[in-house]
């Protein structure tokens, strides 16, 4: 039988300490986790940490390393015992989780596609002759100079499939920032994550859901972690674990393992549960988005506990492989 909140209280007097990179969007995930412990009868505070990734604003991410950039300076204050737990978004931490580092909980997961939004002026320019975002698809498909922004690999080389000609340009930041520059650069529009702007509520009208493009494996998710020595810390985060969540976000992760690591690439991944079963989409691209390996699959929950692993070996073995090893001696 769980104890009583005030019972929690007495058992474990301290404050938690939850770290959080500073920008808007990392302050509202933190936060949640605050409420969430505090519900359970919980003490918490947020500590406000600077990342790498919040820094350095010119740097395209897929050249930092990506993964890791915006989770090392909040672990390592976690191993140095300056804050009890670290708030990611998933999509961002390492497959491979720093020594002495432990998943706490994985919140209920939020939207997990991606949006495309227009510059403002060019929305209103469609709007006004008639083009509603219904129509923009094929609009995109028609216009030769197409100039969109992203600092994600996977986001520039799923555009670059479906719309060859277009043009990539490099947008970093937070996204209140990128948001304000797509307005000031000469763009037509940038993609960013549903959740990014819907959890802060500053998605703009001028935005369309982008269905036909996978999300980063775990996007939409977020990961508390703590020290794996704090038994207490991580008794009291397993209490608002969703399940469903971890379980399909570890078959993306495990996916994502599998093709390369974890290093930065144009992996896509996403599983959600349908009743008893679990329905699996993922693919890699080339950098350039001109080749594309995907594989799809539903099974039953009780049988899909290796399916991250089974289904990028499919994919390694129909054609997968050589994308990878192109990516790889890129790199190098």
């Amino acid at each position: 039988m769980n104890s009583s909140p005030q019972v929690r209280i007495k058992e474990m007097a301290k404050i938690i300490r939850i770290g959080t990179r500073e920008s808007q969007l990392a302050v509202w995930q933190a936060t949640q986790v605050k409420d969430l412990l505090q519900q359970y009868g919980y003490k918490a505070e947020l500590v406000h940490i600077k990342s790498e990734g919040d820094i350095d604003l010119k740097t395209p991410l897929y050249e930092m390393g990506v993964q890791g950039v915006f989770t090392r300076s909040l672990d390592a204050a976690l191993l140095n015992n300056k804050i009890d737990v670290a708030v990611h978004s998933m999509k961002d931490v390492p497959t491979q989780l720093p020594e002495g580092i432990v998943q706490a909980a994985i919140l209920k997961r939020g939207p997990v596609k991606d949006i495309l939004v227009l510059k403002n002026e060019l929305a209103v320019i469609l709007n006004r002759l008639g083009y509603g975002p219904s129509d923009w698809g094929s609009l995109f498909t028609n216009r030769s100079s197409l100039v969109v922004a992203t600092s994600s690999i996977r986001r520039k080389a799923q555009w670059l499939n479906r719309y060859p000609s277009s043009v990539i340009e490099n947008l970093r930041g937070n996204v209140n920032t990128r948001l304000k520059k797509l307005e000031e650069e000469t763009w037509d529009a940038a993609i960013f994550a549903t959740a990014g702007l819907e959890r802060i509520d500053i998605r703009p009208e001028n935005s369309i859901e982008l269905d036909w493009m996978l999300p980063a494996p775990a996007q939409g998710a977020i990961m508390v972690v703590c020290r794996s020595e704090d038994s207490e810390t991580r008794k009291a985060c397993i209490n608002f674990n969703d399940a469903d969540t971890a379980f399909c976000t570890k078959i993306e992760r495990d996916f994502l393992r599998t093709l390369l690591g974890g290093c930065s690439t144009p992996i896509s991944a996403y599983a959600n549960m349908e009743a008893e079963d679990v329905h699996f989409k993922g693919n890699i691209l080339s950098l350039d988005g001109t080749q594309k390996v995907e594989f799809e699959i539903k099974m039953p929950v009780w049988e899909a506990s290796g399916l991250g692993k089974f289904a990028a070996e499919q994919i390694l073995n129909r054609g997968g492989k050589e994308i990878a090893e192109s990516i790889r001696n890129a790199g190098n």
